[in-house]
Formats: C-alpha cells, structure tokens, sequence
C-alpha cells in the first residue's frame, strides 16, 4: 500500500472513477460521497463509501469522519462545512476550502489572480442583474464582452457573449435564473468579462505538492458548443517559448492559492502571443485526460500523490509521445456513445475509455479516446475515422479557424532565405508532393530575419518536423545555422547566384565544423533533397514511415521503367533517330 491514509472524495462521476482507476494501482482507499452505482463506486467495492448528495452537509461530516484527507471532483460544493471539518475534526481538507471558496466564484478567482499580478481578462460585477448594470459595465469595459455567471457555470453553461447593446436583455434573460441561487445576494450573480479575441485556447495541467509547484505539457484545445472537444498534446503551431510561457503563467496563477493537487488552468493565447487565464479548475481537468496513457504519470495518480505527500518528479509529468484525446458526447441515439467507441477500437494505438453512465443524452460526456503515436501527423491520421463518425463526415474548425484536426501535419520543411530560391525548390517541392510526404514551405533568412530563423528550426522538431530542407546562394549560411539550432537532420540545397558558379554555396554548406553537420547535394539539385529526406523518414518504423519507404520504392521502380525504356527505344530504333527525335523537343 503506497499509504496508509484514506482519502474522501465528493463526487463519484467520471472523473472521480479515474482517480479510483489510478488509487486502485497503488492500493490506496478512497472513500466516496455520491449516488449509489456513480461511475465511481462501479469499480470499488466497498463499505466505506456514502450514499448521498455531495452538497450534503451531513454527508459530508459522515464522510470526513471515516476519511483522513478530502478531496474534490468539482470545486462546487459547500466549503463552509468543509472549514467546519477541517477545523474542528481535523481532516485535512485538499486543496484547501479557502482555495476552493475563492476559485468557485469566478469573479473573485479573476480579482485573487489580478492582485497577485497574474495576467486574466479584466472583468467588473454587476450590482443587481439588471439591464441599468450591464450598461455600466459595458461602458467601462467596452463591446463586445462576456457576461457570466459567477458560481456553477461549466461547459459553457452560465456564460452569454454581448456583442452590441441589442443582445442585452437576451444576456440577461439567459441568465436570470442564475440570481434565484440560495443564499447569493443580487451582486454575488453575475459578473462582465472584458473581451479576449484569442486566437488559440490553451491550457496546461498544474501539480502542486507541499514543496513544489510542477507542471505538465502545454495542449491545445478545441471546443464545439462551448464544450472542450479535443485536446492535442503538445499544442500544434505553438512554439517552444510559448509553450514555456504557458507553464509558467499556469504555475504563478496555482502557486497563488493555498492547498495541494492537481489544478486544471485554461488560457487564451492571444494574436500578439500575449497569454490570459481563462479560467481555473482546483481538481483533475477535462483537458487532462491524455495523460493516462501519453505522461509517466497521469494527471490522477499525480493528485493522490501530491495531497498525500508521496514522491513526485517533474520528469514524471513528461510527454512520452504526441497525443490527441477526443471527448466522446452522447448524441441523438441512446447507444451512439457505443458506435463511436467501436470505431475506434478498430483503430491502432488507440485507448477508450467509456464511463459507466448508462443511456446516453445529448451532449453529455459518455466517455473519451486517446490516441499516442510518434508524430502528431500520424495521430491525426488515426483519428480521422473516428473524428468523421462523430462529425457526420464534417471537418471541424477550432473557435479561431485553424487548420481541420485531421489535416496531416508536415514532416518536412522547406526554408529559403529569399524568395529567389523558390524556383530552385520547385522540382523537389513537386517531388514531396508526389510521394505523399506532408511538408511546409517557409522564408526565413539567416541574415536578415535571425531569430525568426533560429525560432524556427529550434521548434521544428517539437512541430513535428523530422527532417529540414534548407536552400541558400553566395554564403549560404541558412542550413548551417539552421543545423545549429536544431537536433533533426538539415539538407542543404546550395543554389547557384547571380555570380559565380556556385560552387562558394556548396563549400559553404559543405564545410561545416564538427559536430554540426549538413547533408549536402550539388547545385540546384532540390530532387535530390527531396529524395534525401523521404529516405531519412523511411528509415523509421511507424505509419509514416512506411508510407515514405513505399513512395521511394515506387520512385525507385518507376525510374528503373522510365531508363529500360529509353533503352528499348534507343535498340529499336538506332542512335541517330533517338537523337534527332532529343534534338526536336
């Protein structure tokens, strides 16, 4: 038995019988306050856990005395008698109730955050719900904003975007039933929340143990009716600064309240690159699923550790591989939770996880899948049967309009330092395209634009990148300097310039000090590089690699076709017709 302790936990749903899931493996006892047979309690039998509402004040003191730590699966619940418990039976309550009291009003969570100097979205309560109010807030804060309700708002649920001063009484009609709350006063109900025209929902799972604050991957997500929908980890097109700006901003914004735990933080990344918190879960998070099969350890067995004081390192939350988890929502059928999981079962390396909540209802979170594969190109591929089952064949768009989930995502990237070159490229470009090889085709000089340069190659890999093709004339200092910041494979493509013969690009590229090698090609030669680095890919073992090894094959044979024809023909009818028929093309 890992402890000793027992652990209490309100709330017995999906998330709860995950953490059961993670406790059960290193025989720890949780015991659970819910309804008899929630998706908890199917998978632990025995007689320690209560039968009852988790907002249940009794309950709750039944629970705290057969319970030496308590814990939370969401934050809303009645944290007066949990200050009660805490205080007059000695349960360790974790995260503490005055972390769970300020985070459950979420209009208090933005002022603790803000006058800790933790970057959010500026927001303002309303007085009264009234439409006198929001003309005041909208006056200070400007149009378009967010109003939303301040307590048990999730899933979009409690949130109404105004967008002109038309949408008020829509806003506030929306919500109005939110003021009729027990015990809140009219001020307590709704609050504005100034606009983020984000470009990117972002979002990084936080642990905080009793003397370090440690943090997973940074993941994007992508929401469909207000809903997280898909979660891709690492985020896709985010560079590696941002990723650690994210971490960073995700562990000041946690180490702000009191208590131990997993802490779910969700952020805006912003067009300029600037982060806000959106909005923070003091629990296991949605977001935070794909850490079961994709870290070392999952983001529920991380949360018994840190509130129970067991050993936790930061490479314990590491990425093992890309991944990408899918929310399975039930749909218009009571069993369409089931097809979609069947689908997926049909698929390789992927892991379902179905949640015991009976008949499915629309909209309702009935289970997720997790895909892990060794490029995110090749886990998008995966899930694409999958993803078009639960979209009717429908690409979906993320809330800023990015590329669709199942495009794949480049293996091979392309730089020039000028425009110039893109003629050279040209017939490799073709080439990658032909053999099927996702790439991408960028200018980025390493005179002119450095950093943007070094940027570049030092996130490719983490991009999913595997191999760069670099082409530059005269001193041709691109892929070396490319090379420089980047572990993947660089070809150079020396181009001839305006003067000279090129041969100063390839001793260029070709000259490179030890420990920074470039492949390099001859002059011009773009079909080599593209050829260079199909091979290099076929050289692996997964799905994409074995594509690439088909296509060179493929090319190999129709090259092999394309000589003993010409030969053929060169037989049949003598070398003077071959070469006048050479002269007329």
């Amino acid at each position: 038995m890992a402890s000793d302790r027992t652990v209490g936990l309100l709330g017995g749903g999906q998330l709860g019988r995950m953490l059961l899931q993670a406790a059960n493996l290193l025989e720890i006892k949780v015991n659970i306050l819910d309804a008899a047979g929630s998706s908890a309690k199917q998978i632990s039998a025995h007689d320690g856990h209560i039968a009852g509402s988790f907002k249940d004040r009794d309950a709750i003191r039944a629970l705290a005395r057969t319970s030496d730590v308590l814990t939370v699966e969401i934050e809303h619940v009645d944290t007066y008698i949990l200050e009660e418990v805490a205080r007059d039976l000695g349960v360790d309550v974790q995260p503490a109730w005055s972390t769970l009291r300020t985070i459950q009003d979420k209009f208090l969570q933005k002022g603790h955050l803000l006058e800790r100097g933790v970057a959010t979205a500026e927001s303002l309560a309303l007085a009264e719900p009234s439409r006198a109010e929001l003309e005041r807030v909208s006056a200070e804060l400007g149009l378009p904003l967010m109003l939303k309700s301040r307590r048990e708002a999730y899933d979009g649920r409690g949130n109404f975007p105004v967008r002109t001063a038309d949408d008020f009484d829509a806003a506030l009609q929306a919500l109005s039933g939110r003021s009729a709350q027990g015990g809140l006063q009219p001020g307590d109900v709704l609050y504005a929340e100034k606009w983020a025209n984000f470009r990117m929902e972002l979002a990084v799972m936080v642990v905080k143990t009793k003397d370090q604050v440690l943090s997973y991957p940074t993941v994007e997500t992508i929401h469909e009716d207000s809903i997280c929908k898909l979660t891709y980890a690492p985020a896709r097109r985010v560079s590696s600064a941002t990723n650690e700006r994210a971490q960073a901003l995700a562990r000041q914004a946690v180490a702000c309240f009191a208590g131990k735990g997993v802490f779910g933080v969700e952020m805006f990344l912003l067009p300029d690159d600037t982060l806000l918190i959106n909005e923070i879960a003091p629990r296991p998070h949605n977001s935070g699923h794909y850490t079961i099969e994709a870290c070392p350890v999952s983001q529920y067995e991380a949360h018994l550790r840190a509130i129970l004081d067991l050993p936790l390192l930061a490479e314990d939350l590491e990425l093992r591989e890309p991944s990408i988890m899918l929310n399975i929502l039930g749909g218009a059928g009571p069993d369409s939770h089931i097809r979609i999981a069947r689908e997926a079962l049909r698929q390789r390396r992927t892991k379902v996880h179905l949640y015991g909540k009976g008949e499915a209802r629309k909209g309702r979170k009935m289970g997720h899948i997790t895909i892990c594969a060794s490029t995110m190109a090749e886990a998008e591929a995966i899930l694409a049967p999958t993803l078009a089952l639960v979209d009717g064949t429908a690409t979906p768009q993320s809330s800023h309009g990015s590329e669709s989930p199942s495009k794949p995502s480049p293996l091979v990237a392309v730089v020039m330092g000028s425009d110039s070159d893109l003629p050279v490229l040209e017939p490799g470009l073709k080439l990658l395209t032909q053999l099927g090889i996702p790439h991408t085709v960028r200018i980025t000089s390493a005179h002119r634009t450095p950093a943007h340069m070094a940027e570049f190659a030092r996130d490719a890999a983490a991009s999913g990148i595997r191999v760069l093709i670099g082409a530059a004339g005269g001193a041709a200092h691109l892929p070396g300097m490319a090379a420089a910041h980047t572990w993947l494979p660089v070809i150079g493509v020396p181009v001839k310039p305006s003067i000279g013969d090129g041969t100063d690009s390839v001793l260029s590229i070709l000259n490179m000090p030890r420990g920074v090698p470039v492949a390099t090609v001859a002059i011009n030669n773009a079909v080599n590089a593209a050829l260079l680095a199909a091979r290099i890919l076929a050289a692996g073992t997964d799905a994409a690699a074995l594509r690439a090894r088909d296509a060179v094959r493929a090319y190999a044979a129709d090259s092999t076709d394309e000589v003993m024809g010409k030969d053929a023909r060169l037989e049949r009818i003598g070398w003077k017709d071959y070469l006048e028929g050479m002269r007329a093309k």
